[in-house]
């Protein structure tokens, strides 16, 4: 069986909140769920499963949103190699691990042989009758391998370098991972290092007919060609959103409410970002914020951007032009008026998200059909697309494209009256499982994605 997540974002907790400790020990439990199931066969036996295969599949450790890079002057697109990058990012993945100790540690704890645990079959191919617990005694262990790779919000641990080998030292020992700390975690495929771990993993996308990446080499505005190096993405998080919420605060941190600072950290999780204006707007209305005061928080934003569209990195960059224009339409006017705007015109505006189905049907192992399903993350936007059925030696062939989602908060607009600026927040939790042989069933895949209400 092979598990694949995605996209948790776990932070430093200098931004926005992030998904807790309750989400892993949820998973742990549809992991035992999930292998209990697998062990049943095509031929109505039970015969436990002896190996699971969990696959982090980017942004797990999200780098980019911490507000540590506003410390100083280092900043992602800088030299990755000089004293003071590599001192940046081992003091945010430090940050990083230790705010999501009990978290990792549950992941961890998947291959410790008695969180993952199976009852044993009885000759006649039935459940043996042993205690429920998976720690009791006469279960037995599943052998768990857990991997990690990169997408854009981690890429840092793609970086070779005696000080990075260091940084994925603590991680692999933080989640327990099958990575060699000293080479750097995949980003692609076919950047899979000859290891014992690695080829394990290739061998199950194989046994599993599955092919998966990130995904992130779809997208331009988070991918410039060179995993090793940053994006104008990064330079939007850390020097735009990043830096709003810090200089708001900063500014006019006494005047603002409690309400609308904190509510200010969580816009990178309002979905779609379109709705950003809509948001703040909405801070402002609902915290009661002076009208004189709502327009210094739209100066602010204002300054902010003049001065992120005179950063040499972003200059240069040739994606800039069309969120520069934007930036320029809208610099005159109030958040209230870029909100009724931004709502107007949003049944006009067609999702330009990437990674998608389209980018599928050109992967290599689509088109030799040597995987049934192509997986990405990246979007946080849990979906499963048809692709073809064709003739296969053993039967019909039917591929299809699975995004793995993303386990993070969510702020979303209440479609009954958007005018009013109400946002739900929950919590998505996304995980796919595939199996081989005739694990399951016989059944190929099965994705699970599940949303849970924030307590009041």
């Amino acid at each position: 069986m092979l598990v694949i997540i995605s996209d948790t974002h776990l932070t430093d907790g200098t931004s926005g909140e992030t998904i807790d400790a309750k989400a892993f020990r949820i998973f742990t439990q549809r992991l035992r769920d999930l292998a209990y199931d697998a062990s049943w066969r095509a031929d109505g036996h039970y015969r436990p499963i002896k190996e699971l295969h969990l696959l982090l599949l980017g942004d797990i450790l999200d780098v980019i949103r911490s507000t540590q890079w506003l410390e100083g002057k280092v900043r992602p697109w800088d030299d990755s190699q000089s004293q003071a990058f590599t001192d940046r990012v081992t003091a945010i993945t430090n940050g990083i691990l230790e705010r999501n100790r009990e978290s990792l540690a549950v992941l961890k704890n998947l291959k410790n042989g008695k969180t993952i645990t199976l009852p044993p079959a009885r000759p006649d191919g039935k459940v043996a009758d042993v205690d429920w617990r998976p720690d009791a005694a006469g279960r037995v262990p599943v052998d768990v391998h857990m991997y990690y790779m990169v997408g854009n919000h981690d890429w840092f641990y793609h970086l070779r370098g005696s000080a990075y080998d260091k940084v994925r030292s603590a991680i692999v020992q933080a989640i327990g991972l099958d990575n060699l700390p000293n080479m750097p975690f995949p980003h692609d495929p076919n950047e899979f290092p000859q290891s014992e771990a690695f080829a394990v993993l290739r061998q199950a996308y194989l046994e599993h007919q599955v092919f998966a990446r990130h995904g992130d080499i779809y997208d331009p505005s988070n991918f410039d060609g060179d995993r090793d190096k940053s994006s104008l993405g990064d330079a939007v998080v850390v020097d735009l959103v990043d830096t709003f919420s810090a200089e708001v605060q900063q500014q006019l941190g006494t005047r603002l409410s409690p309400e609308f600072v904190k509510g200010l950290r969580e816009i990178d999780n309002i979905r779609p970002l379109s709705n950003i204006p809509v948001w703040i707007d909405g801070l402002l209305r609902v915290t009661g914020t002076d009208p004189a005061l709502g327009k210094s928080v739209k100066d602010a934003w204002n300054d902010i951007a003049s001065e992120f569209f005179n950063t040499p990195f972003v200059i240069e960059h040739p994606k800039i032009d069309l969120v520069k224009w934007a930036q320029d339409l809208t610099r005159k006017i109030s958040f209230d008026a870029l909100s009724k705007f931004v709502l107007k015109f949003a049944g006009l505006l067609h999702s330009s998200d990437r990674p998608d189905y389209t980018d599928a049907l050109h992967e290599k192992a689509f088109l030799d059909r040597s995987a049934q399903a192509i997986v990405y993350g990246h979007t946080h936007q849990y979906m499963l697309v048809p692709l073809e059925v064709s003739a296969g030696t053993d039967g019909a062939c039917e591929q299809v494209y699975i995004n793995s989602g993303t386990w993070r908060p969510f702020h979303e607009l209440a479609k009954r009256h958007p005018s009013e600026e109400e946002f739900v927040p929950y919590q998505l939790l996304t995980y796919l499982a595939f199996y081989r042989d005739d694990e399951r069933g016989g059944r190929r895949y099965e994705t699970w994605n599940g949303a849970l209400s924030l307590a009041r």
